[in-house]
């Protein structure tokens, strides 16, 4: 095993095949972000809210779901025949998008996607960071989600273009089967990562401090309550995602009933995960460098003062400037959080407590969108946006009241 060596430049081929694979993860995400909610209303005539956002929740519970589950078949089988079983399911996802006679297809083939963004993203984030060293993991997460939002803004720009060129089916679509494609010959290229973990394994104190292997249950109570720090992680990574939930159901009918067209409403719609997906080429790097505490506080909140600030304005660039806004806040957290995590969690149970994160994180997806939507029939659009801020608010009080500063723990 002397061959193989912790850190980001000694892995830098396979560390650099992980950050290509997780740009075209995103991009499945991305192709839907612009037009399916405007499918909804106008190929399928769904007038409530709810109705419109039930793709959101789907996907967000069955990538949630799949998300824990991913965490433990890793830990137990390894990472990359995960990576590849999640881009097999993810071809059949714009196949039936493209064929969709009624709205319940939409609907399962956005429970594939998220099985497919639960396997393939979590084992993209998972690999790098058993290939990186303990002071590398914020700026190992940070590139690998800065790829992957990269490929969201991408593909929502694009397919809202494509859409307003050609038409909103199936044009957009066939670029998704493209994608899944080179997906899974990009999984079939990489390199499992089981022998870095061994190596991590050995050159840490974390297992007898930890007391060894720990049971599935003991690792969910640890990383959903007992554990002040997993806890505040997992909360504020549910708030953050109940947010962008809700954002990628409402912000296309709210910028479009405002009077913007699709390809303006596309262009602020592509700007949020640009400005997340860009700005954690820094925020990751400096979580290594002043901690985790400060950026996860102060982004949850500057998530929530965007939201407002969205509302009050009423002009195509102060939103872009929002949208900005929010993708910082956003980048402020998203790949804070994750290192957080590998700081307080052992290497052999690392995956696993990621994956109860990930359920929680991205059970966000639905709780917001159910939650957008119940409140947008009853209340109206504005109302939604607005009140859902509070909770990335909470999440930074509680962020700063129970939270440790997790660089360089001790687990």
């Amino acid at each position: 095993m002397s061959e193989f060596k912790l850190g980001m430049k000694e892995n830098y081929v396979q560390f650099f095949l992980l950050v290509i694979t997780n740009l075209f993860v995103g991009s499945m995400v991305g192709i839907e972000r612009t037009v399916l909610p405007i499918i909804g209303e106008d190929q399928f005539g769904l007038a409530s809210t709810s109705a419109a956002l039930s793709f959101i929740i789907s996907f967000g519970f069955s990538k949630a779901i799949v998300n824990y589950f991913a965490g433990h078949i890793a830990d137990r089988f390894g990472r990359k025949q995960v990576l590849l079983l999640g881009w097999i399911v993810g071809l059949s996802v714009p196949m039936l998008i493209i064929f969709a006679h009624a709205w319940w297809v939409i609907v399962f083939a956005n429970i594939l996607l998220g099985i497919n963004q639960g396997l393939a993203w979590s084992m993209t984030v998972n690999m790098k960071i058993d290939l990186s060293k303990s002071n590398e993991r914020g700026t190992a997460v940070g590139l690998n989600e800065f790829a992957g939002y990269s490929g969201v803004a991408l593909l929502a720009a694009i397919s809202g273009y494509v859409a307003s060129t050609y038409s909103l089916r199936p044009q957009p679509f066939y670029i998704g089967i493209g994608i899944s494609v080179v997906g899974i010959l990009l999984s079939l290229t990489v390199r499992d990562t089981r022998h870095h973990i061994e190596l991590q394994m050995k050159q840490s104190a974390a297992m007898t401090n930890s007391g060894g292997d720990l049971s599935s249950r003991k690792i969910f109570q640890l990383t959903t309550w007992q554990d002040k720090n997993l806890s505040a992680i997992s909360f504020s990574g549910l708030s953050t995602n109940l947010k962008d939930g809700m954002a990628w159901g409402l912000f296309p009918l709210y910028f479009t009933s405002v009077g913007l067209s699709v390809a303006q409403t596309g262009t602020i719609v592509a700007l949020y995960p640009a400005a997340w997906g860009f700005f954690q080429l820094f925020t990751g790097i400096l979580s290594d460098k002043i901690g985790r505490k400060k950026l996860i506080t102060y982004g949850m909140w500057i998530q929530a003062i965007a939201l407002w600030f969205i509302l009050l304005v009423s002009s195509f660039s102060l939103w872009v400037a929002g949208a900005l806004i929010l993708g910082l806040g956003t980048a402020m957290v998203y790949p804070t959080l994750q290192a957080a995590i590998g700081d307080v969690a052992a290497p052999n149970w690392r995956a696993s407590s990621m994956g109860v994160y990930r359920f929680w994180r991205d059970s966000g997806y639905a709780f917001g969108a159910l939650l957008a939507g119940l409140i947008a029939d009853v209340m109206g659009v504005g109302w939604a946006i607005g009140m859902v801020a509070l909770l990335p608010f909470l999440a930074g009080v509680v962020a700063r009241v129970r939270m440790d500063e997790t660089l360089d723990m001790e687990v």
